[in-house]
């Protein structure tokens, strides 16, 4: 009775949970310090300061070596066998394997001196006293600074119990450790194998050992032979199971990224023995089988796994209801999945130098990872099901096989009766018609299990659990099927959690680099940042400044995958819209010309080209297949975006740290970002050449670009409308949201620097007939021809492209250039003010004018100024009709309303005209005002200048044209053209530019506009009529083309009436001027 007291108070079960969970934590931060002190940026200031050096230096020469030491690892007379009492087992040898562990990675700390010695001393001066536990961690430094020589004597007593469990491992990990033969043999992970028993429940005698993962075992084999040697020389069975071991491979993880190399420790260890030649014989043998053959064997099982987890998933996601009584094989498919990842993961980025290389790369592994993930979301998804499934297993099944099992028990002491009725009624009471609501807890049913395997697995206990291995079996099988109902997030993370590829990012990369370059494999590439979602769970409570940097880490590789993908998808896109770009390209009118060509030579029977030269393909013959098996660059364009988009529907969006992640929004960043430069690049404009791409074919490259993204969202659920929209609407800004130039940018650069400007010097006409620019060849050639810029159908494209608000940048750019030409008139009017005073009061006396005209300079400078702002002033009113053209297509129930607004406004009795007509002018309708021009002219206000100054000024400016209009007659280009409908030298733009100019300066001044007008008709018509009476042949040349300008300004004007202009000008004189200019001419087409 003292025994079984003893065995209950020892509380065994509750002491190995906390040491494993306390020994995890202190693993994690142990390998934290290790970084923190390694890393120059992290380690701590007390170390690298040059005053503390000589501080340090004597703790570590004068560490305390005192005589007092504990047993850390102590352990019980016990029996332990993982087929028996399995939990209680696990624990133990999990606490041998930890407490190893940090004592390795405690040796691999080399300032870890110096920091105990700072902390005690901190410690003394601030408590006057040292810390409690100083002496007895600095002797346990001194003891272990051969950590393996100590931990052998120190395990030595335990030999008998630590082989015994280990032993108990001879089974379960040679089944675990079969060739891929035996897999395939067995259909392994296969449910289509034996359709009849697809139904029945997956059972096992050892559940919780189908999926322990292949590393921990072979962590309990190698640490357990290494401390308890002896065993080896004396036990054939030992001596196997740990070759075995030594097989598996040349690494494995104490913690994070901190592996152990395992032959070389056991050789170093071995040889420091006597009589252990052979041992160390078995270790290199072993070392040169793992080099020869472990890299292949585990490529063929990660192959194998990958069919076999795809065959599962199929079968399961079709019928759901399958989960509940194959949820074994879920699990041992994740762990099995599991184990290769992290055996290729720690062998990577330690691969020794061998032969074949490429067993340690995997081009496939994003397949794995992806079925990994694939089956976490499965379980999630249908949790429901699988824990109807199982409680109704445990109420109708489990706790009717337990109560039997219990009942043929001959023993049953008092305690363990309880605890085993305990559990029947517990099982019992369960509702089998269950809602999904409920909430079931059996931590407390686990842990009285885990203790019952601590009662009895002492020596001489009263019930031996060795002797009732039935019982085992049944509580194993209800183990794993609570562990169904209530610990199912806990068992995923078990069993499939890869959290280690934080912590190896270099070889996480690698992987998906890997990974990328194949095409098959692309479809899977989401799972590695889906992969990142996992490294929040494993962080300790014990270290919480390692997450901080594991967040950040995780991001940046989470950010770094799934910006690498966007890029991939993007790319394959743009090439695919490019493809049919060129497509398109060759059904714009232009590329017909070859064609009527070749149907023009048929026609005339004239000798087609020569049989050399190659035939150029007709448009669409692209889609004439004769040979299904010839695969185009198209078709492999669309198969590779078909694998990349697919990667996308592994999930929508990804929570990393508290940071919800949505796949798809970077893809649509990485698209917009790169088709602006696309559609920038297709606006080909070079600067020093002067080249740009005609709207037009903008236009179209534009419309088949969005056309072919618009196919994107038949692979994915993205909004294209959305980037479309974004992108386009960006084009119609200066700058786009990254700061790079736009077309509007570009366009508005080019008309204003290449057109206009040419336009100006006169080598571009302003043709009112055919409402465009032409190029006057006869003077030089340009680059380009005008007409193909500035056409109806041109101009009509570029406000498509640039939308009303990049016109109005264009229109505000245009009114720039018209107020620097207004600021050059105003100072010449200032200059010749007083003669401009006199010629006002004086332009009904013709000889005092001749006087006045003569002391008057600049006239022609002033006509030349004028000419420019009425090219730019007409360019504009073409660009605002093609507006409104377009406008007018897109919306035309808004462009009534605001028609109809600016019809019924009327300067005198509407404050709010301007207002009005900003709305008309964006909308691009004709204003009798221009607000733009109005805005322009009214910024140019100073405070020098009155009202009645600046009025003044530009009633003389006024003065100043009207004056100046007769030198027009003495230039030869005055001419008119009746093929273009104006003059060879643009000076038809003056009826533009007076009329708007005044217009908007006399709406500035607040005066009446069409009284100002009247008096600038009286004047020059005047002294039109006065360039009539001059007989001299040199000023007439031009003079019925002059004339022709009067009745322009009148026509064009909506304050100006025939009326007028017939009061002050005879009408004969103008019917005269145009037959002149209309004289018959013979037009030859090229």
């Amino acid at each position: 009775s003292e025994v079984k007291a003893m065995n209950y108070e020892q509380k065994l079960a509750e002491k190995l949970s906390i040491l494993n969970e306390r020994g995890h934590g202190v693993l994690i931060r142990m390998n934290y310090i290790k970084k923190s002190c390694a890393d120059v940026k992290t380690k701590p200031s007390f170390l690298t300061d040059k005053s503390h050096e000589s501080a340090v230096k004597h703790i570590n020469k004068k560490f305390p070596n005192i005589d007092f030491r504990g047993n850390i690892v102590s352990s019980p007379a016990s029996s332990c066998l993982c087929t028996v009492n399995f939990d209680f087992t696990k624990n133990y040898l999990d606490l041998i394997t930890t407490y190893t562990s940090v004592i390795i990675l405690l040796s691999r700390i080399d300032e870890k001196k110096a920091l105990v010695g700072m902390y005690n001393c901190a410690h003394e001066m601030t408590n006057g006293s040292s810390d409690p536990s100083y002496r007895r961690l600095g002797q346990m430094f001194l003891e272990y600074e051969h950590p393996w020589k100590k931990l052998t004597e120190e395990f030595g007593p335990h030999t008998r119990s630590v082989t015994a469990a280990l032993l108990s491992l001879k089974i379960i990990y040679p089944r675990r450790n079969l060739p891929v033969e035996q897999w395939r043999s067995a259909q392994l992970l296969s449910l289509l194998s034996a359709p009849a028993a697809m139904l029945d429940p997956a059972c096992s005698d050892t559940m919780s050992c189908e999926f322990l993962p292949m590393e921990v075992m072979e962590r309990w084999i190698i640490f357990g032979f290494l401390l308890c040697h002896g065993t080896l020389n004396t036990n054939q069975a030992s001596l196997e199971l740990w070759k075995m071991g030594l097989q598996s491979g040349f690494f494995f993880t104490l913690t994070r990224d901190e592996v152990i190399n395992i032959h070389k420790v056991s050789e170093d260890l071995f040889d420091s023995f006597k009589g252990y030649s052979k041992r160390v014989a078995d270790i290199r043998e072993c070392r040169e089988y793992v080099l020869t053959n472990s890299g292949a064997l585990h490529k063929e099982r990660r192959q194998y796994l990958r069919g076999a987890m795809k065959e599962l998933f199929a079968v399961l996601e079709d019928e759901p209801g399958l989960l509940g009584p194959k949820a074994l094989f879920v699990f041992m498919a994740l762990s099995f999945s599991r184990d290769e990842v992290l055996w290729l993961v720690r062998h990577s980025e330690n691969m020794p130098k061998i032969k074949m290389p490429e067993d340690f790369i995997d081009k496939y592994m994003a397949e794995l990872l992806f079925y990994m993930e694939k089956f976490r979301n499965l379980i999630r998804k249908y949790k429901h099901v699988i824990q109807r499934y199982h409680v109704q297993y445990l109420a109708q099944f489990d706790a009717l096989i337990l109560n039997d099992t219990i009942q043929n028990m001959y023993v049953c002491p008092e305690e363990e009766s309880i605890l085993l009725s305990s559990f029947v009624s517990t099982l019992s009471a369960l509702p089998v018609k269950n809602d999904d609501n409920d909430e079931f807890d059996f931590t407390a049913l686990r842990l009285d299990w885990l203790r019952l395997q601590a009662y009895t697995s002492v020596n001489k206990a009263p019930l031996p659990i060795k002797d009732y291995p039935d019982l085992s079996k049944v509580m194993s099988m209800i183990q794993f099927h609570t562990q169904m109902v209530d610990s199912i997030e806990e068992l995923l993370q078990e069993t499939s959690e890869v959290s280690i590829l934080c912590f190896f990012p270099r070889v996480f990369e690698k992987m998906f680099s890997q990974s990328s370059e194949e095409v098959n494999m692309k479809r899977y590439l989401l799972s590695f940042p889906s992969v990142c979602s996992q490294f929040s769970q494993c962080g300790h409570p014990l270290c919480p400044e390692e997450v901080k940097e594991m967040e950040k880490r995780s991001l940046r590789l989470c950010v770094t995958f799934l910006e690498q993908l966007a890029k991939q998808t993007s790319s394959v896109l743009l090439e695919l819209c490019a493809e049919q770009h060129k497509l398109c390209d060759e059904l714009q009118p232009q590329r017909c010309a070859e064609t009527i060509s070749a149907a023009r030579y048929r026609k005339q029977k004239k000798p087609l080209q020569k049989k050399g030269e190659a035939q150029k393909q007709k448009p669409g013959s692209e889609s004439l297949r004769k040979d299904r098996a010839v695969i185009t660059n198209m078709d492999k364009l669309h198969l590779m975006l078909t694998e990349l988009c697919s990667s996308y529907s592994l999930c929508s969006d990804l929570v990393v740290f508290n940071h919800a992640v949505v796949p798809t929004e970077f893809l649509l960043s990485h698209l917009e970002k790169r088709l602006i430069e696309v559609i920038v690049r297709m606006a080909r404009y070079n600067q020093t050449t002067q080249e740009i791409a005609r709207p037009s074919d903008l236009l179209a490259g534009i419309n088949a670009y969005t056309t072919n993204l618009h196919s994107l969202s038949s692979y994915i659920n993205i909004d294209v409308t959305r980037l479309v929209k974004s992108v386009l609407l960006q084009q119609t800004h200066p700058q786009d949201s990254h700061g790079g130039e736009t077309l509007t940018t570009l366009y508005t650069k080019w008309y204003l620097e290449s057109l206009l400007r040419q336009a100006s010097n006169s080598l571009i006409i302003h043709c009112p007939m055919m409402h465009c620019f032409v190029s006057h060849t006869t003077e030089s050639e340009l680059p380009f021809r005008a007409e193909e810029f500035s056409d109806v159908s041109e101009l009509q494209s570029l406000a498509e492209v640039l939308g009303p608000y990049g016109l109005k940048f264009l229109s505000e750019n245009l009114m720039w250039h018209i107020t620097s030409q207004v600021s050059e008139l105003k100072k010449m009017v200032m200059e010749n003010m007083d003669t401009l005073v006199q010629m006002r009061n004086s332009f009904d006396k013709p000889e005092e004018m001749a006087n006045l005209k003569k002391r008057l300079t600049g006239g022609e400078n002033v006509l030349k100024r004028m000419t420019i702002i009425g090219v730019i002033l007409s360019f504009r009113s073409m660009t605002q009709d093609c507006l409104k053209y377009v406008l007018r297509k897109h919306c035309p129930y808004l462009m009534g309303p605001i028609e109809c607004l600016r019809d019924f406004v009327f300067p005198e009795a509407d404050i709010q005209v301007t207002l009005v007509f900003e709305l008309a002018s964006a909308a691009g309708l004709k204003c009798d005002i221009d607000p733009a021009l109005v805005a322009a002219i009214n910024s140019m206000k100073t405070d020098n200048t009155s009202l009645d100054e600046e009025y003044k000024l530009f009633c003389l400016l006024l003065v100043y044209i009207g004056v100046s209009l007769p030198l027009l007659a003495l230039n030869q280009n005055s001419s008119y053209s009746q093929v273009h409908g104006g003059h060879n030298n643009n000076i038809h733009c003056l009826a533009t530019a007076v009329n708007q100019l005044s217009a908007a300066m006399f709406t500035v001044q607040n005066k009446n506009i069409e009284q100002e007008l009247k008096e600038f008709l009286l004047l020059a018509s005047s002294t039109l009529l006065q360039l009539g009476q001059n007989v001299e042949k040199i000023e007439s040349k031009n003079r019925e083309s002059v004339y022709l300008l009067l009745h322009m300004i009148v026509e064009d004007s909506p304050f100006l009436s025939q009326d007028m202009l017939e009061s002050c000008f005879p009408y004969v004189l103008l019917r005269n001027a145009y037959r002149e200019v209309h004289k018959p001419i013979i037009v030859t087409l090229g």
